[in-house]
């Protein structure tokens, strides 16, 4: 399967020149223009530096529809985590695709598979919500990915908690409102809507900032 590495551009926000009084108007420094951020410090610190596996779990009736989902996730979630920290090694995702048909079992336990990757970590995706038409109108467009998240850290010490269990993860593409079907809306719908879930995924996992 062919991987497409995408940026996504982030919308900037126009922020107004304020002004003052006193006795007669001046501009505010130039320090004070501007977009202000905060930094929003990691859920998981641990990540840097291990070998992750990324599993993503996902309920039969949408693999019916999607079956190629879960390898697709954990592919994006696994680029993006490792653009951001690039000495952490992921786990080839098409062999963790392989050894689970192999397996035949769609409740694997994500520390077996781990284990037998040889993983420090494991990243558990459980998907309770995907779709990619408008369930109420389906001849349109609107992605919705809902996911719990869990981190499995096999290497723990044994005084250390094994299993972190992370905010869950929300997407809605696009968010204005709905787009009509068609062959090329569906793929950039769903390309986009795989890059915002794997952006809000890999940020669990290092500090960024955020707009005020």
């Amino acid at each position: 399967m062919t991987r497409k590495r995408t940026s996504r551009q982030m919308v900037s926000i126009l922020v107004g020149l304020a002004m003052f009084s006193c006795g007669c108007s001046y501009l505010l420094p130039l320090a004070f223009i501007g977009n202000p951020k905060q930094k929003i410090a990691p859920e998981f610190d641990k990540l840097a530096g291990t070998r992750t596996l990324i599993l993503v779990w996902a309920d039969p009736a949408t693999l019916f529809d999607y079956p190629h989902v879960r390898l697709e996730l954990a592919n994006y979630v696994g680029d993006q985590i490792q653009a951001e920290l690039k000495s952490t090694e992921i786990v080839d995702s098409l062999r963790v695709a392989d050894y689970r048909e192999r397996a035949l079992d769609s409740a694997i336990d994500p520390a077996v598979v781990g284990r037998e990757f040889d993983a420090d970590i494991v990243l558990y995706i459980e998907l309770l919500r995907f779709q990619i038409r408008d369930p109420d109108a389906p001849d349109f467009l609107r992605a919705q990915i809902e996911a719990s998240v869990a981190v499995h850290d096999l290497k723990a010490d044994p005084d250390e908690p094994r299993i972190y269990h992370l905010k869950p993860v929300e997407i809605l593409y696009p968010e204005q409102g709905r787009v009509l079907f068609t062959s090329t809306n569906s793929i950039t719908v769903r390309q986009a809507a795989y890059i915002l879930f794997a952006e809000k995924v890999a940020r669990k996992f290092y500090e960024y900032e955020e707009e005020l």
